[in-house]
């Protein structure tokens, strides 16, 4: 338990942190914008880029750093 008091990903649901990204960045358009991923850019939902992070590890990451930094800032 003590080595995730620092780490701002532990607890946090991929969906949670979507959703707090999609209303931060007004929307899947601004989202698209930053990540450039097609499940941001074409015919958005929530389902299809869920499925998609789960199995990109790659895109994954880009979402939870783009998370971290926002959270970072407050």
């Amino acid at each position: 338990m003590q080595e995730q008091l620092n780490n701002p990903l532990h607890g946090k649901r991929l969906d949670t942190i979507i959703e707090h990204l999609v209303s931060y960045y007004g929307g899947w358009e601004g989202l698209g914008k930053r990540i450039n991923i097609k499940c941001f850019n074409e015919n958005p939902s929530m389902k299809s880029s869920l499925t998609f992070l789960r199995k990109t590890p790659w895109a994954r990451q880009k979402v939870e750093e783009l998370y971290v930094r926002i959270i970072n800032k407050r």
